[in-house]
């Protein structure tokens, strides 16, 4: 009787405290590019790479979830950002105002800071009602501008030609290589799609600060807009230094307000590490099985180019998550522009295995789904992308680098031999022939007719029009891929996962990010993947690298260091494409669109 009596004060007071809680106002600090998966990945051109660090990356998941309890958290009055440095998407840029709105509909302040006014800042400050700028910050807000870049001259250099065929007449991926600029197609498509992320820009901005369309034009063509303009018509609240800015958030809130930095956010830190004992318990710890007791929402990231390294951890966790008996819905957040068509349609087998299991499977679109992006999405029971996702670019491209130029420039001669008269079809000592370049082409037309069906039998009727008149490789901007229904809402992470929630029928919103996000030193102490034969990939064997002979090139040129981030972005990816496209000849791939973020 004494013990219950002690635990009934307990809890009663916890109780009370938890009435009485504190007031909170949470700070997001945000710099470096936001993760989608949270894995640790490699820079060719330093460009990052966690490594060995001891931080775990912050993801977009983290932030939406975060920002989502906020909202919901009666203790939270308000939110504070300041993302200078941060590298944000333009369908992360999208959501996350959208979380930013719902705190303010529930009666909550946004302060947001910013030494810069640009595209990205200006949509997220649109949803603040506290929007502050440096005096003396940067007004960057002068339209939308990109630079693509084809590397034909490179690979001249270099000694290399590819050889590309395309199936539909818009599918421009693969021109960047045998191209000095964009065909008329490409051209006409991506100046579709650039219109309309700049007209959405320019409606988010205009919407949020209260202004005339016309009149926001008409400001970006200006040839100076200097802070004290900006704040003139508007586009800002208030021209503060950052220490009176802190200041007067303290005073509005008063001293008794907790300002947490770390409000429902993981660690980002990592283990400390202070010897020996320190990394045995680590070690110990990342050998260890996780084991569910509720049920829970998975969320898997598929990140970047599509191709068998890539798609192997996604798939692996897709099965398991099929086998486990807490989990009740899959949501897919894809990031990705497409790449290897087998490595794509090896990622939907694991998808269509798990639907096969009853539970909802739902896809949330990132900055880009396009080609083999789109590909694994297409069985989903809903997609949601944001207005800004790329997607779509339903066709196919063929490729073979031809390495012959670029032996002989090493000094190397070939010779070959060949028995069968298709032998040396994939030779990479010479392009193709007219008749190896049909053979090629008639396995391309199988895989577009497999392309096909795997979004007619995904999206059945919800498609409004004649498939083949929607694909041919065009891409869209997610409102536009709205209206013909290759998606089914707008909205992001946070809309896929209550709509999978509600299927699943789960009152509890308990989700997960699997595989759990981890720094770069937990990572090294991971467990070893253990071997499961339903788990093994019948690879393609690796051939010569020719990535590797651009890569020599490029580090030893000085203007290398020089060229902007998007711009050494560009030149890593082409690295990394070349990487999937030696062993698979037959690509999902959308084309190279640069959309700018923050």
């Amino acid at each position: 009787m004494k013990h219950f009596l002690v635990l009934t004060l307990i809890l009663s007071l916890f109780s009370a405290h938890a009435a009485d809680g504190k007031s909170i106002v949470a700070v997001y600090d945000i710099e470096g590019t936001i993760s989608e998966s949270g894995q640790a990945g490699g820079g060719l051109l330093g460009l990052g790479g966690l490594g060995g660090s001891g931080s775990r990356p912050l993801t977009h998941f983290d932030i939406v979830r975060s920002l989502k309890a906020a909202a919901a958290d009666e203790n939270v009055k308000g939110v504070v950002l300041d993302l200078g440095g941060a590298g944000i998407g333009m369908a992360q840029l999208q959501e996350m105002r959208r979380c930013l709105l719902a705190i303010r509909d529930a009666g909550k302040d946004v302060w947001f800071y910013t030494e810069g006014l640009s595209n990205g800042t200006a949509i997220i400050g649109s949803a603040a009602n506290h929007f502050t700028l440096l005096p003396e910050g940067d007004v960057s807000l002068i339209g939308m501008y990109s630079e693509s870049m084809y590397f034909k001259g490179l690979l001249d250099k270099v000694g290399l030609q590819v050889d590309v065929i395309h199936i539909g007449d818009f599918k421009s991926a693969g021109e960047t290589f045998y191209r000095t600029g964009p065909s008329e197609y490409a051209k006409k498509q991506e100046d579709i799609l650039f219109d309309s992320i700049f007209n959405q820009t320019i409606k988010i901005i205009a919407e949020g600060r209260k202004m005339k369309i016309e009149d926001l034009r008409a400001l970006i063509d200006e040839d100076l807009v200097t802070p004290e303009r900006a704040k003139e018509v508007g586009l800002v609240d208030d021209l503060q230094y950052r220490t009176d800015f802190i200041t007067k958030i303290r005073k509005h809130y008063g001293e008794d307000t907790e300002f947490d930095r770390s409000y429902e956010l993981p660690d980002l830190n990592g283990p400390e590490i202070d010897g020996f004992m320190d990394l045995m318990k680590l070690a110990f710890k990342s050998g260890k099985s996780q084991k569910h007791r509720t049920d829970f929402i998975g969320v898997v990231a598929l990140d970047g180019e599509i191709n068998d390294e890539s798609i192997a951890p996604v798939r692996k966790e897709i099965l398991k998550l099929a086998k486990e008996e807490k989990c009740k819905a899959l949501v897919m957040r894809v990031n990705s522009p497409g790449g290897s068509a087998l490595s794509s349609d090896v990622l939907w087998e694991a998808t269509d295995e798990f639907k096969a299991t009853g539970k909802p499977f739902v896809v949330s679109m990132g900055a880009v789904a396009a080609s083999g992006g789109y590909y694994v999405s297409a069985g989903a029971s809903k997609i949601f992308a944001e207005e800004g996702t790329i997607t779509g670019s339903i066709g196919v491209v063929g490729m073979k680098f031809v390495l012959g130029g670029a032996m002989e420039k090493l000094g190397i001669n070939v010779h070959s031999r060949q028995r069968g008269k298709n032998a040396g079809l994939m030779s990479t000592s010479r392009a193709f022939t007219p008749a190896e370049s049909e053979i090629i082409r008639k396995s391309m037309l199988d895989v577009y007719g497999t392309f096909k069906k795997r979004i007619t039998d995904g999206r059945g009727d919800r498609l409004k029009g004649d498939l083949d008149s929607l694909a041919g490789g065009r891409v869209y901007s997610g409102i536009d891929a709205l209206k013909i229904g290759l998606i089914d809402e707008i909205g992001g992470l946070n809309e896929a996962i209550a709509h999978a929630a509600t299927l699943a029928k789960m009152e509890n919103e308990k989700v997960l990010l699997t595989p759990d996000p981890k720094s770069g030193l937990e990572g090294m102490f991971s467990a070893p993947e253990k071997k499961d034969k339903d788990d093994e990939f019948i690879r393609m064997s690796n051939r010569q690298n020719p990535a590797a002979l651009i890569e020599q090139q490029l580090k030893l040129h000085p203007a290398i260091g020089l060229l902007p981030a998007d711009q050494r972005q560009q030149i890593e990816t082409l690295i990394n494409r070349i990487k999937t496209y030696q062993n698979h000849r037959v690509l999902l791939i959308g084309p190279d669109i640069q959309v700018p973020g923050l």
